[in-house]
């Protein structure tokens, strides 16, 4: 049976979850917190430590031993560039090939691609996101005014307000991406549909598609869709299809 260290960001929480008490593969996750991908240096920092723990063994000790993990997986995309430059030194890396989280509630990086192009304005929504941090909406818009209302004056916060509410332009559309396997759709249907509401967005729902993660947490690597980075190599950029490579 195939041991597999999973490191994962926080916002995948339950579907990594729901995935890993299904594997056929012993899974021993370690969870990030969201938003390390905004500062990518310390993201890939953090990461590194984690790659480096892992390299140490399987935590658990047999009859005096400390077995391999058989593969390191990095439930990330290239998220702003914040996994080029890892590497591991004895036990390989498997990474998606995919820019962001959402390739993977999506299953492939071919269906977000299809919606990127075809429907372009989309904001996405998940359960994690949802839970790890405030979306775009009425409770984003409230909390965030008062912090600078605290912290700069009315005036001022009208003014950042603006600046912030600015990149919404770019979107008009919410996009609740839906695993309905996980349960609870209501509440995070509802949440999304009040932030397109408050946003003058169109709400829309997709189903999810655990596939590519499944797959990834059953020690199944296609190489069209992960990438396998042997020990001593390093992850870097890809400007091609497949998004990632390593040197």
């Amino acid at each position: 049976m195939l041991k597999l260290k999973v490191i994962a960001c926080d916002v995948l929480k339950r579907e990594v979850a729901w995935l890993g008490s299904r594997s056929t593969c012993v899974v021993d996750v370690t969870y990030l917190p969201q938003g390390l991908h905004a500062t990518p240096d310390i993201l890939r920092e953090k990461l590194t430590e984690q790659i480096e723990l892992a390299n140490r063994g399987y935590p658990y000790n047999h009859y005096g031993l400390r077995p391999s993990y058989d593969y390191i997986l990095l439930i990330y995309g290239l998220c702003d560039n914040s996994v080029v430059g890892l590497t591991s030194e004895n036990v390989p890396l498997v990474i998606p090939r995919a820019h962001d989280c959402i390739t993977m509630l999506l299953g492939s990086r071919q269906r977000y691609g299809e919606m990127f192009h075809g429907h372009p304005g989309i904001y996405w929504y998940s359960r994690g996101w949802i839970e790890c941090s405030e979306q775009p909406g009425e409770e984003r818009y409230t909390h965030t005014y008062a912090a600078y209302v605290e912290q700069y004056g009315e005036d001022n916060a009208e003014y950042l307000m603006e600046m912030e509410q600015g990149w919404f332009k770019s979107y008009n559309r919410a996009v609740f991406i839906n695993w309905k396997e996980l349960g609870n759709d209501e509440y995070y249907r509802n949440y999304t549909k009040a932030c397109a509401t408050y946003l003058r967005w169109d709400y829309r729902e997709l189903d999810g598609n655990p596939s590519l993660l499944e797959k990834m947490l059953n020690g199944v690597f296609d190489e069209d869709e992960v990438l396998v980075i042997p020990e001593h190599r390093t992850i870097s950029a890809s400007y091609t299809g497949g998004i990632l490579s390593y040197t």
